[in-house]
C-alpha cells in the first residue's frame, strides 16, 4: 500500500525537499535487518507529496537472519517472570507519553491523518500497555484443576510462549496495529519479528527504539522492511505464530500459507460495518458521534462505519443534523490540532475512493455532502462524503470503500435493519442507537459482528482493553485485547500429578469389576452434585 519509488542513491537528489531530516531517518532505519547493499525505496508524505524517507529493503534471506536472531534471544526473555516482562511495558507506557510529540509528527507525516487521530493511537497504546502490564501476569499464571480422582489427582495448566511471533502490520494505524500485537506477544515470553508497511515503517522503527529504551533486551524484537508477497511471505514461512491486519483477500492468502505449516494465526480483516439509528434514538447525540465514527482517520479504518441504516420515522431529521455536521468538517494538512479530516494515505486510495463515488452516482446515488477530491488542500485529500440511494449494483454497496464515504439506507423496522446490517460476508463491527438500552442490547446480540456498541460505534469496544476484539465470518480469525489477546501467543500444557496411589488400584479389580465400580462413582457424583472432576 506504500506510495514509494525506487532510487539508486535517494539522498543525492538535489531537488528533494525532505519532509523529515534524512539523518533522523537513517538513525531509525539502522535498526532494520537489511544487507549493507540493500536496495532503497523512497516514501512520500500524503500531506504534501514531499519525499519522506529512504528505506532500505530486506530480502527473504534477511528475514531468515532476523528470525534466527529472535529465536536465539527468546529463551532468555522467556526465562524472566511475567512481572519482569510487564515492568518493561510499564516503562514503555511512561516513555510513550513523555515523548508523544515525536511520534505524533511521524505518524502524521507517514499517514496524512489529523493530529487528533494520531493522538488516539498514543492514547490507545498507553491504555492497552497499562492493562497488559497490570493484568497480564495473573492471566499467564499457572492454573490448577481437579483431576480424574478427587484429592489424589491434580492437574496444572501451564502457558508456554509460542517462540517467535510474526507481525505484519498495515499502514492505517501504524502504532496501534504494530505495538498492539507486539506488546502481548512480548508479555507472553515470545520474541517478535515485525514487518510494517513501507509507508509507515518509521513509526514501527520508532516504537522499536522506544522498547529498547524501556529495557527490552537486544534481539527480542526484530524489524524487517519490504513488500508483502516477498518479505511478508518469508515471515509467515519462518515464525511460530502470525498476526496479520489487512484486507480479507490478503488474509486468505496468509491463512492458507500458515495452514500449510500448521501454525496459529490472528487475522483482523476487512469490514463493511453498519450503524442502525432506531426510531427512539437521541438524534443529536447520534449525529455528533457518527460523524466521528464514519470519518475518523479519513475513513481508513476497518472498524469504522460505512453504512448508516436509518429508521424511516427519524431518517430525515437525523440526516439534517448529520449532513450539516459533515459539511462543517475542516480538511487540514497541518501538524497541529486544527483539522478534522486528514489526507488519504496514497494515490491508490484516492483513485479507489473517487471511483467508488463516481460509480455509485452512475448507478443512481445522490451526493448529500462532499463527493470531490480536494487538491487545493493536498495531493490526496477527498471531501467527507454522504451518499443516499446507493443501489446494490454500486461497487460501494457491498465492497469495502475504506475512505471518507458513508452510504445511507432507510428501513421500516428493527428486523429490516438487522437484515441490512448483517448483509454480506463481513462481520467486524456494528452499532445500534436507541434510547431503550434493553432494546439496544437485544438488537446488538443479533448483529453478526465481533464487536457491537450501543449508542457508540467503536470507541467503547476498541478502547475497553479487557474485552476481546476481532471479526466474524470473512472479517477475521482470533481476538486481540483481553485475556484471549494474550493467550493466543501461548501454548497450553497440562501437567497431571497423581498422589499416594495410582490408577492401577482401580484397574486391578479386573475389567468388569472396574466398570461397575466406576459407574457407581459416576452416578453418585451426579446425584450429589459433587464437583468431580
Amino acid at each position: 500500500m506504500s506510495t514509494e519509488r525506487i532510487v539508486a542513491d535517494p539522498e543525492s537528489d538535489p531537488t528533494a525537499t525532505w519532509a523529515l531530516d534524512p539523518g533522523r531517518v537513517r538513525g531509525l532505519t539502522s535498526r532494520a535487518v537489511v544487507a549493507d547493499d540493500a536496495a532503497h525505496v523512497t516514501t512520500v508524505t500524503p500531506l504534501s507529496g514531499a519525499p519522506l524517507a529512504a528505506l532500505p529493503q530486506s530480502t527473504p534471506r534477511d528475514v531468515a537472519r532476523a528470525v534466527a536472531q529472535a529465536r536465539a534471544a527468546q529463551p532468555g526473555w522467556a526465562a524472566r517472570t511475567p512481572r519482569h516482562r510487564a515492568a518493561v511495558l510499564l516503562r514503555l507506557h511512561d516513555l510513550l507519553l513523555d515523548r508523544q510529540s515525536e511520534i505524533l509528527d511521524i505518524v502524521q507525516l507517514e499517514t496524512g491523518k489529523t493530529r487528533l487521530s494520531a493522538y488516539e493511537e498514543v492514547a490507545d497504546i498507553a491504555l492497552n500497555c497499562r492493562w497488559l502490564a497490570r493484568r497480564g501476569p495473573k492471566i499467564l499464571r499457572d492454573r490448577t484443576y481437579r483431576g480424574i480422582v478427587p484429592v489424589l489427582t491434580q492437574v496444572t495448566q501451564v502457558q508456554h510462549p509460542k517462540g517467535v511471533v510474526g507481525v505484519i502490520a498495515p499502514w492505517n494505524f501504524p502504532l496501534v496495529l504494530s505495538l498492539g500485537d507486539i506488546m502481548p506477544a512480548l508479555l507472553a515470553g515470545n520474541a517478535v519479528v515485525v514487518k510494517p508497511d513501507n509507508q509507515t515503517a518509521l513509526t514501527t522503527l520508532w516504537a522499536a527504539d522506544l522498547l529498547a529504551a524501556a529495557g527490552l533486551p537486544d534481539g527480542v524484537l526484530q524489524v524487517v522492511l519490504g513488500d508483502g508477497p516477498g518479505v511478508g511471505g518469508a515471515v509467515v514461512d519462518t515464525v511460530d505464530h502470525i498476526c496479520f491486519t489487512g484486507s480479507t483477500p490478503t488474509g486468505r492468502v496468509v491463512g492458507r500459507q500458515a495452514g500449510e505449516r500448521l501454525i496459529g494465526t490472528s487475522l483482523e480483516l476487512g469490514g463493511k460495518n453498519g450503524a442502525y439509528v432506531a426510531d427512539d434514538a437521541d438524534l443529536d447525540r447520534a449525529a455528533e458521534a457518527l460523524v466521528r465514527d464514519c470519518f475518523n482517520n479519513t475513513g481508513q479504518q476497518c472498524i469504522g462505519i460505512e453504512r448508516l441504516v436509518l429508521h424511516e420515522a427519524v431518517a430525515e431529521a437525523f440526516l439534517d443534523r448529520f449532513v450539516d455536521r459533515v459539511r462543517r468538517l475542516r480538511l487540514s494538512a497541518g501538524l497541529d490540532f486544527s483539522g478534522d479530516i486528514g489526507a488519504l494515505t496514497s494515490a491508490a486510495q484516492l483513485a479507489k475512493i473517487t471511483a467508488h463515488v463516481e460509480n455509485a452516482v452512475e448507478h443512481g446515488a445522490v451526493v448529500l455532502a462532499g463527493g470531490r477530491p480536494r487538491p487545493d488542500v493536498g495531493p490526496w485529500f477527498f471531501e467527507p462524503t454522504v451518499l443516499d440511494r446507493v443501489t446494490p449494483e454500486a461497487a460501494c454497496y457491498a465492497g469495502e470503500t475504506f475512505g471518507p464515504v458513508v452510504s445511507v439506507y432507510r428501513v421500516s423496522s428493527d428486523a429490516e435493519a438487522l437484515a441490512l446490517v448483517n448483509e454480506g460476508e463481513m462481520g467486524l463491527n456494528g452499532a445500534v442507537w436507541t434510547s431503550n438500552l434493553h432494546r439496544g442490547r437485544r438488537l446488538a446480540r443479533q448483529v453478526v459482528a465481533g464487536t457491537v456498541s450501543v449508542n457508540e460505534a467503536y470507541l467503547t469496544t476498541w478502547g475497553s482493553s479487557a474485552a476481546p476484539m476481532g471479526g466474524r465470518r470473512a472479517s477475521g480469525v482470533g481476538r486481540r485485547h483481553g485475556r484471549e489477546g494474550i493467550l493466543r501467543f501461548t501454548e497450553s500444557q497440562s501437567v497431571a500429578v497423581q498422589r499416594l496411589m495410582g490408577m492401577g488400584v482401580l484397574y486391578g479389580q479386573g475389567p468388569e469389576r472396574f466398570a461397575k465400580t466406576f459407574t457407581v462413582l459416576l452416578k453418585a457424583a451426579r446425584a450429589t452434585r459433587f464437583p468431580w472432576p
